[in-house]
């Protein structure tokens, strides 16, 4: 399913769940996900369930622990005001 995925799609740990980031970079076995105020992350292509729709979908027990502790805390900076 690598072969599917595109810089800059979007990725998900589910359908239906908010976005974690985007696909920053796509090489021969993972792609590099950058996560706001977390950085890059390797996703090993075997944690791709799905891609369409320039969605990526992941399994999260094939995510690294780091990168499911900063998704925890993606939208930290956020403005609780401004959320609509």
């Amino acid at each position: 399913m690598l072969k599917q995925v595109e810089t800059g799609d979007m990725v998900f740990i589910g359908e239906g769940q908010e976005g974690i980031g985007a696909v920053r970079e796509i090489r021969k076995a993972d792609f590099v996900l950058y996560v706001e105020n977390a950085g890059e992350f390797e996703i090993p292509a075997t944690a791709i369930v799905g891609v369409h729709d320039r969605k990526v979908i992941v399994n999260p027990l094939k995510l690294p622990r780091r990168l499911l502790e900063a998704v925890g805390h993606a939208h930290d900076s956020e403005d609780p005001k401004l959320v609509g």
